[in-house]
């Protein structure tokens, strides 16, 4: 006997920019943390944070130029 299949859930809506934004802040603070810590970390931690705001910040770039920012679908 075949089973009927099921439809497919529609996809999310998902503000892409918003949750770059909120993964920028949490990189941030995470990279106060590691500075307030000096010391007793590696820097590799300081660079690591660097590096993921960093290519957060490219990552927004690319959605604005491929025009993904402000649209309404």
């Amino acid at each position: 006997m075949a089973r009927p299949t099921k439809q497919a859930p529609p996809p999310l809506r998902v503000d892409t920019a918003r949750v770059v934004l909120a993964g920028i802040a949490l990189w941030a603070v995470a990279l106060v943390v590691v500075l307030l810590l000096g010391d007793r970390v590696d820097r590799l931690w300081t660079w690591t944070c660097l590096a993921a705001i960093g290519l957060a910040l490219l990552g927004l770039g690319i959605m604005r130029w491929q025009g993904q920012l402000g649209r309404k679908d």
